[in-house]
């Protein structure tokens, strides 16, 4: 059996001591600590995995990362070799980061990088403030250091000693699998979604368990890195209003690399354009002056939403299509022809056809179908339950 490492990750050159502390409170919990340095500059201490092994995992060699005169590049570099040299590992128990803003940001990029339910700590200086960059959409966890990382006194020992115990614990401890567990589907949820995705369930129940997903940026990214992690049998990635915000603006974006999972994995994916009628702002005063003419909806004192125009409809659909015609695994887009929210139905707000028109056409025009790969088009509101029951049978219809 293969024994599970607590990975211990910092500077040696600057908190020799602290790593030392951490690896030593580790073993004393029973479990095997694994010193690992990432110095980018000068003496480096004593450690288990030297600065010069991981650098070389770097796809340039190791003088890209050591011979950088540059030290912002030299630890972005690192962070880059350290991610190389982490997947490749195979005894992960846990990975254990001690340091300041520069290490935090160069570890927990390695931690992303690994799947959802490896164990993660970060022992920083800057946990107790905005961490969103540091953690993503991955399971990491932040240990707020209380005193800088800059030697052992009474409550560094004690602040570093608890995380190597959690650590040490964690590495020791796995979490059985359930005898009872369902495989996992992912889907997407927004509040004028929240309908269909509640039909879904209906749909769902006792034959997979849905993993649901609020879909502010965070909640698709988070979702897809279950996804890459191995965690979800499929998607129904019932609702798009990321791409809305992303390319227009708003405050819950999704990232470029939005449905690459899709592409990379072949994961079974049943999709469609919930809420791309809509950007998403914080409180009616955020809203930028650039959009005053705009049509606004004060959905409550914290979000403002403003409709999609059908200029903007035709580059949502691009970008999704973009990314769905790279897809060689499972993949179905359905296109609710009676509205794509709760307030873009006849009577209520958002309803444009025009703006929809546009969205529909383009995706027609751009779509490229394939042996895995199909649109469907229904007459139905996204809200329906007979999309939704569609939805369901088509995602039944992928998986094994």
């Amino acid at each position: 059996m293969v024994t599970r490492r607590v990975y211990v990750i910092g500077t040696c050159d600057t908190k020799q001591a602290e790593l030392a502390f951490a690896c030593d409170r580790v073993w004393a919990a029973g479990a095997a600590a694994v010193l690992v340095d990432v110095s980018t500059r000068g003496a480096s201490g004593t450690a288990d995995v030297s600065a010069a092994e991981i650098a070389a995992c770097h796809p340039d060699g190791a003088d890209a990362v050591l011979g950088s005169d540059d030290r912002g590049l030299a630890v972005t570099r690192m962070a880059e070799a350290l991610t190389h040299w982490l997947l490749s590992r195979g005894d992960i128990g846990a990975v254990l980061g001690l340091g300041g803003s520069g290490n935090t940001a160069l570890v927990t990029q390695a931690m992303r990088a690994l799947p959802v339910g490896v164990p993660k700590l970060m022992v920083s200086t800057v946990a107790s403030g905005q961490v969103a960059q540091y953690v993503g959409a991955t399971d990491l966890g932040m240990v707020h250091s209380v005193t800088d990382v800059a030697g052992l006194n009474a409550i560094s020992r004690r602040v570093i000693g608890n995380a190597a115990h959690a650590a040490a614990g964690m590495a020791q401890n796995t979490i059985p699998d359930a005898a009872a567990d369902l495989p996992g589907v992912g889907v997407t949820m927004f509040g004028v979604t929240t309908t269909c995705v509640d039909h879904l369930r209906t749909e769902l129940a006792g034959k997979v368990e849905p993993y649901v997903f609020h879909a502010t940026g965070t909640g698709g990214a988070s979702m897809e890195k279950l996804a890459e992690s191995g965690l979800v049998s499929g998607l129904l990635d019932v609702t798009a209003t990321e791409i809305a915000d992303h390319l227009v603006g708003g405050v819950m974006p999704c990232s470029t690399d939005r449905y690459g999972v899709v592409a990379r994995t072949g994961i079974p994916w049943v999709g469609s354009v919930g809420a791309v009628d809509m950007v998403n702002f914080a409180g009616r005063e955020t809203v930028p002056d650039r959009f005053a003419d705009r049509q606004l909806l004060v959905h409550n004192p914290q979000i403002t939403l403003m409709r999609t125009t059908p200029a903007e409809n035709v580059q949502i659909a691009r970008f999704l299509t973009e990314r769905l015609n790279r897809c060689d695994g499972p993949v179905t887009l359905f296109l609710p022809l009676g509205g794509v929210s709760a307030v873009d139905a006849p009577g209520m707000p958002f309803h444009d056809p025009a703006a929809d028109d546009a969205l529909f056409t383009t995706i027609r025009d751009t779509f490229k179908p394939g042996a895995n790969r199909h649109l469907i088009e229904l007459p139905q509101h996204i809200n329906d339950p007979a999309f939704a029951a569609a939805m369901a049978a088509e995602l039944f219809r992928m998986l094994p």
